[in-house]
């Protein structure tokens, strides 16, 4: 994702913590039509090397996009709701996997 201008990408642990999914994978996108393209190239290229298809949920629009795997879900926000919601704080208690600033 940093390739395709993704920001502060956050890896996250969940395992133990959540029911639900074992990572959570967030990062920021600076424009409505970057949100849209990262969540397309996410797909295409997870498809393509693990043949896994996503559940995408939202749009560039909305300022949110959810891509679901199951075990790893994804997160793609605009800086503005990436800082509202603050997914970092919420599950604080997860062990960061990787950080790119």
């Amino acid at each position: 994702m940093e390739e395709n201008f993704a920001e502060n990408i956050l890896l996250l642990d969940l395992k133990g913590i959540s029911d639900f999914t074992d990572c959570f994978v967030i990062a920021t996108a600076s424009s409505e039509r970057l949100l849209d393209s990262l969540s397309a190239t996410l797909k295409e290229k997870v498809k393509a090397l693990h043949g896994y298809n996503g559940i995408v949920e939202g749009s560039g629009q909305t300022g949110w996009v959810i891509v679901d795997y199951g075990y790893v879900v994804v997160h793609l926000l605009s800086a503005e709701l990436r800082e509202y919601y603050n997914l970092e704080t919420l599950w604080h208690t997860a062990r960061v996997i990787l950080r790119v600033q």
